[in-house]
């Protein structure tokens, strides 16, 4: 059995890595930390957990939970897990971070965007965690990078079109949106009920960080430098990514032609599903899973692809990609405690 210590476990992702864990058949979670809950059972913060864990929160140091537990993932805000990381990963224990703190290669680049990295050589060390695409990287990972929401259904939306070179990287346009749940559980005005109910906007138009991340493994997939237009829209929905594609064609296809070319891509791939032609994502139908819904279509008239991806931006987006990068991390089948139905309607 794993022991798995979630070090800042009160917010969303916190409440998902629970969800999930407590039917992983292989892993038990026994450090649960949270310095404003702390001595709280999780089920007064989370009433859903009533009766199924009496878990309590704690607020223990990193060596604290370092005693608890083999593997640990780091739910906390952007710039604590950085603070943190060093004492895990010299105790010994495999980290899967949750936040930004790794995810960009880039020293200059994360400063850039972020704020200055006080662990800059465990950036090095870590491994960016899209199992679709550094499968045998995170198996052998002792610190694991989990990709931002947006970036998730972006890379899978794309990857196939960009390593089989059909598209040309400087025509993309990514257009995504997201539920309410990607901003966080901390109150804010932007988040409020009768902010959000009813309305549909976009938001940190050319600001927002995942862009960086996005142009990262985009680069990586084109073997060039690859700049994106990528705008992020807020949905009146609690969770869920919807991103919509475009690009210019390299080469003329059918859209017969372009799902054939991604089935193949994603023959061996368990959260992958493309869809039928004339099928389109919706993010419904992948409410509560580990899923990434593909669909696809050629516009024969301007010769650009359109390309949609949906995913839960708490799930594939966040805690569910953790557990599943988990799994491999520990040698264990990659669908491990992930085989959930959609929650629809």
């Amino acid at each position: 059995m794993i022991r798995v210590g979630i070090y800042g476990g009160s917010g969303y992702t916190g409440l998902e890595l629970m969800r999930i864990l407590l039917r992983h058949p292989d892993a038990k979670v026994v450090g649960l930390t949270s310095r404003k809950f702390k001595g709280k059972p999780l089920s007064d913060t989370y009433p859903l957990f009533e009766g199924l864990t009496d878990i309590t929160f704690i607020d223990a140091s990193p060596e604290e939970l370092s005693g608890m537990a083999d593997v640990i993932f780091m739910a906390t805000p952007h710039g604590e897990a950085m603070a943190v990381a060093p004492a895990f990963i010299d105790a010994g224990k495999k980290v899967i971070d949750l936040s930004a703190d790794f995810r960009l290669r880039n020293l200059d680049v994360f400063e850039k965007w972020y704020h200055k990295h006080s662990a800059p050589d465990l950036v090095k060390k870590a491994v960016y965690g899209l199992p679709e695409l550094y499968r045998e990287e995170v198996k052998k990972a002792d610190l694991v990078a989990n990709p931002g929401c947006y970036v998730t259904s972006a890379i899978l939306g794309l990857a196939p079109a960009l390593r089989k070179k059909i598209i040309d990287p400087a025509t993309i346009i990514i257009d995504s949106k997201s539920g309410v749940s990607g901003a966080g559980r901390d109150p804010a005005i932007g988040s409020l009920f009768c902010e959000v109910d009813e309305g549909f906007k976009a938001y940190k138009v050319n600001e927002h960080r995942h862009g960086p991340e996005i142009e990262q493994e985009l680069s990586a997939l084109a073997g060039s430098d690859v700049k994106v237009s990528f705008t992020p829209h807020l949905l009146p929905l609690n969770r869920g990514i919807l991103s919509t594609m475009y690009a210019s064609l390299n080469k003329t296809l059918s859209t017969d032609d372009l799902i054939d070319l991604y089935k193949e891509f994603y023959r061996n791939e368990l959260f992958v599903r493309v869809l039928r032609k004339g099928m389109y994502p919706n993010v419904s139908s992948v409410k509560g899973t580990n899923l990434c819904h593909v669909g696809l279509s050629v516009d024969v008239r301007t010769n650009r692809v359109i390309i949609l991806s949906a995913i839960d931006n708490l799930v594939k987006g966040a805690s569910g990609q953790a557990v599943q990068n988990m799994n491999l991390m520990c040698g264990l089948r990659e669908d491990t405690g992930l085989d959930m139905l959609a929650l629809f309607p």
